[in-house]
């Protein structure tokens, strides 16, 4: 089973200082046929304006990662971390117990691009933890590259959820192919350009969510950007 879903059927709230695309229910947005997939649970692709943020917020019992695709996000978080974080980087938070932090775009002219992912962790009540690794575009050049998995395979950061998450870019000739567990569940989300995936043509923010399928296939890619995510059943 592979069923797309488009960038225009997601979710929409407009904040003015933040524009949020949602995939899967969140906050104001509910849809009782997207409240998730698999453990997959939020996939919010967040533009931020200058000089704006989310103040201190409590998080519990979640794996959070964050993605730019452009200008900077400076995280601040109880654990103690003062972090900026630059497109090509992938930030980690195991919220654990509980943590408190805050995400703002400090620069004055250029607005914040990025996705807020969640993922629900297989295991409850750790101490919250933090993460974060750069992952250069020559890492993710026509290929999918490991970047987040529950063993810090490949260099990844380690999330404590039944999930893999990889990242690649693909132009012209340049394809990949997975080979896929049809017991487990795979989503592929567009964040740049277009893809064709499994022989359907995706353009940017669109998704496919694929169950029961023994392969994936990327090819035809213009100025593409893809996350691939291999969830539990």
């Amino acid at each position: 089973m592979m069923m797309v879903r488009t960038s225009s059927e997601r979710g929409y709230a407009d904040h003015g200082w933040l524009k949020s695309f949602h995939s899967f229910s969140f906050a104001g947005y509910h849809d009782p046929a997207h409240m998730g997939f698999g453990n997959l649970r939020v996939i919010n692709e967040d533009r931020i304006a200058a000089g704006q943020g989310f103040g201190t917020h409590s998080h519990k019992d979640m794996e959070i990662i964050s993605y730019v695709l452009s200008g900077g996000l400076a995280h601040k978080d109880s654990m103690g971390n003062v972090k900026g974080i630059p497109p090509g980087d992938v930030q980690r938070m195991s919220a654990g117990t509980g943590v408190q932090h805050s995400e703002f775009n400090h620069d004055e002219e250029q607005t914040t691009h990025f996705l807020q992912i969640w993922i629900e962790p297989n295991v409850t009540g750790i101490a919250p933890g933090y993460e974060q690794k750069t992952f250069p575009e020559a890492e993710k050049r026509g290929t999918l590259r490991l970047v987040a998995s529950p063993d810090g395979a490949q260099g990844s950061v380690l999330i404590h959820a039944d999930a893999k998450l990889y990242a690649g870019l693909f132009d012209g000739d340049e394809f990949a192919a997975l080979t896929l567990d049809a017991d487990r569940k795979t989503y592929v989300q567009l964040i740049r350009g277009q893809l064709q995936v499994n022989g359907q043509l995706l353009h940017a923010g669109d998704a496919m969510a694929l169950q029961a399928e023994s392969r994936l296939q990327l090819t035809g890619g213009q100025s593409a950007e893809v996350l691939v995510f291999d969830l539990a059943p």
